[in-house]
């Protein structure tokens, strides 16, 4: 094969979950030219990717009115149709996703996508049911690189830092209080369903915990709601947090995560982000199904809220509860304890009571 377009626009965890895809194509196809459509959000995470040649951005706001349509479509169609492909991967499964593929010059037999497409996307693209339908969603993305003769030996997810970007995060994180060079565990605070959240008062007994054992809490997420998130866990700690909430770009995010003790969050892209790029994880889940989107890998780390409604896939609950409450910060110490330095952790070798 010579040219291969992958489409997956959003959101964010989804898109790093399909990365994946990516190294299996140029691990069996080295020579072939990678094509990846993108949406703005995403395009940072995608352009560390180093198996990626070319990269595509659809703004899907562009195409909102008659007027924008008519006005954008003929560029975009000039610039999928700069090349013919050899296959087409639609990894979104919606109509937008779908009128990508079906403007792509590939032939008909050569279009898939995931076996749960949507919207009329499975008379565009043929919906792979691979051997992994009901598993995780990375081996799901997998099975369609498998479906064009990806051998799928190792899976990775090929993300590169740039070096000024690692230097950047340096400067970041010594102008908020802290040394990189000093053990640090990351607190992904936010996610974009409230069930996914941990509350504000167990983050801050974890960071009152990792002070004592001589390790430096560092909050990370974006966007107002987390702002204010990070401000309330920190008035509830001993010692305020180093608080990085929307300081990072996900380059520089992804170095932090690279170089950290462990990353603790919900099910939500950022947590997602240091899964794939192997740091230890412990991630915390209620709504959503961990053999779905668990952390993949690491499941060992994954702590599930013990509510006979968990996995109701709601973003706000029906019955009035704080979905992720029921998991102790006692909870998540345990996990994390034999992740952090040995020095740094307490005399008995046994988590602080919260």
């Amino acid at each position: 094969m010579k040219n291969i377009l992958i489409v997956k626009l959003s959101s964010i965890g989804d898109v790093i979950h399909a990365l994946p895809v990516s190294y299996a194509i140029k691990e069996t196809y080295p020579d072939v030219h990678l094509t990846w459509v993108v949406e703005p959000p995403a395009y940072d995470i995608v352009a560390m990717d180093a198996c990626v040649d070319e990269i595509i951005i659809f703004h899907k706001k562009d195409f909102r009115s008659l007027g924008g349509f008519l006005k954008h479509i003929g560029p975009f169609r000039q610039k999928i149709q700069e090349r013919t492909y050899d296959a087409v991967l639609d990894l979104q499964g919606l109509f937008k996703s779908a009128a990508i593929a079906f403007l792509a010059k590939a032939p008909k037999h050569m279009k898939f996508g995931m076996w749960n497409m949507r919207e009329g996307s499975q008379f565009v693209s043929q919906p792979v049911r691979g051997a992994h339908v009901h598993g995780h969603v990375i081996e799901r993305y997998l099975d369609t690189a498998r479906a064009i003769g990806c051998k799928v030996k190792e899976v990775r997810l090929p993300l590169v830092v740039p070096a000024r970007e690692q230097d950047l995060t340096h400067r970041i994180v010594a102008q908020a209080g802290a040394d990189m060079r000093n053990p640090y565990v990351v607190l992904v605070i936010g996610a974009s369903w409230p069930t996914k959240c941990w509350p504000d008062k167990h983050f801050a007994a974890l960071g009152d915990w990792l002070y004592k054992q001589r390790i430096i809490p560092i909050l990370v997420g974006s966007g107002p709601v987390e702002s204010q998130k990070a401000a309330s866990i920190a008035k509830q700690m001993e010692i305020p947090p180093i608080n990085l909430v929307g300081s990072l770009n996900f380059k520089q995010l992804a170095y932090l995560f690279q170089q950290s003790a462990a990353v603790v969050g919900g099910d939500t892209g950022p947590t997602h982000l240091a899964v794939g790029l192997q740091a230890p994880v412990i991630m915390m889940m209620g709504p959503t199904f961990p053999r779905r989107t668990g952390p993949y890998g690491q499941m060992d780390k994954l702590l599930v809220a013990d509510r006979s409604c968990k996995e109701c896939m709601k973003r706000a609950c029906p019955l009035g509860h704080d979905c992720l409450d029921i998991i102790t910060p006692a909870q998540v110490e345990e996990k994390l304890l034999p992740l952090l330095p040995a020095g740094s952790r307490t005399p008995s070798g046994q988590a602080a009571k919260s």
